[in-house]
């Protein structure tokens, strides 16, 4: 029986950005450098595979400091970790190496210079979502307020309307955060915004190569984590760009074929933190289902690199 054919249409960029890139190389040279086990607080990032890969290496995974030894060496998560953590592993002498992206550290930099100036600080992110918990604490209490949607920034509650700045989470939809910015500066027209725009580049980039695909396609996959912000927003992004039904998967075994029943063209991507090989996964499953032809839809060519910290390419 002749299988029914299928245009596929690959985005481009997608999958790993170069701070999840450098988050996975610091915790496989500091196994290598320090031998196993190495401790990692939280998901170095947010993928199964990657978390399971690494851990069959020997790194181990805990949620909180207090569950690390004082005598083995910790990595911090490419999301950013409050002041405190880092603090605390110092008093306790411990070895640590923050994997925390550059993009994400720039953020940081940025809220602790307008705090310096007085200005009291606005987060554009998700509640409890692990970088704006570690965005947030790298200020004193109280001197970063919380908005998640426009509703929020009416009822924000400011020191000084005029002494305010604000950041954004990194893996934000870019048009609906266009959408918050516009109403804080509507409310607080002194407001500071960022020197240059907080959502970075592979975010930025993602979401475009989704734009460009989401009309072409009847259906289309994400692949990636359900607690990967970023893939959630590639999901979003291509509903509101046409593409009436999108799904985030794991891996292939995740597709719902049922719901794809009678499509005659999918768009694929892949979240920052997805490797290649299930994305190769998925394109294959449907290889094995459709006649396919591939189409790469290229809108953006990525080579940025980021260093890893010079503890680990020094000799131990």
């Amino acid at each position: 029986m002749k299988k029914p054919d299928l245009s596929l249409y690959l985005a481009a960029p997608r999958g790993f950005c170069a701070g999840v890139d450098r988050a996975i190389k610091i915790v496989e040279m500091a196994l290598q450098k320090w031998g196993a086990p190495v401790f990692v607080r939280h998901e170095i990032v947010h993928n199964k595979f990657v978390v399971d890969d690494l851990r069959a290496k020997g790194a181990v995974f805990v949620e909180e400091l207090e569950d690390c030894p004082d005598d083995r060496p910790v990595i911090f998560s490419a999301h950013g970790v409050p002041k405190a953590v880092p603090a605390a592993a110092a008093a306790r002498q411990m070895v640590y190496v923050d994997a925390t992206c550059p993009l994400v550290s720039k953020v940081h930099i940025e809220a602790a210079r307008h705090h310096e100036n007085g200005l009291q600080m606005i987060m554009i992110g998700h509640a409890g979502h692990p970088e704006t918990v570690g965005t947030m604490g790298q200020l004193p209490d109280g001197e970063v307020l919380l908005v998640e949607t426009v509703e929020d920034v009416a009822n924000v509650v400011v020191r000084d309307p005029e002494q305010l700045a604000f950041v954004t989470q990194t893996t934000l939809s870019v048009d609906d955060t266009a959408d918050i910015v516009a109403a804080l500066q509507s409310r607080f027209p002194a407001i500071v915004g960022p020197h240059k725009e907080d959502i970075c580049y592979a975010t930025t980039n993602r979401q475009e190569a989704v734009k460009a695909i989401a009309p072409k396609c009847d259906a289309m996959l994400v692949v990636g984590a359900p607690n990967s912000s970023n893939s959630q927003r590639l999901v979003e992004v291509g509903r509101k760009a046409g593409c009436s039904y999108a799904q985030l998967v794991m891996r292939a075994e995740n597709i719902d074929w049922r719901a794809l029943d009678g499509i005659t063209s999918v768009g694929i991507t892949a979240g920052a933190s997805a490797p290649e090989v299930l994305i190769e996964e998925v394109i294959q499953a449907f290889k094995d289902r459709y006649e396919v032809s591939v189409e790469l839809v290229e809108t953006a060519v990525e080579n940025v690199e980021f260093k890893v910290p010079r503890v680990l390419r020094e000799p131990a």
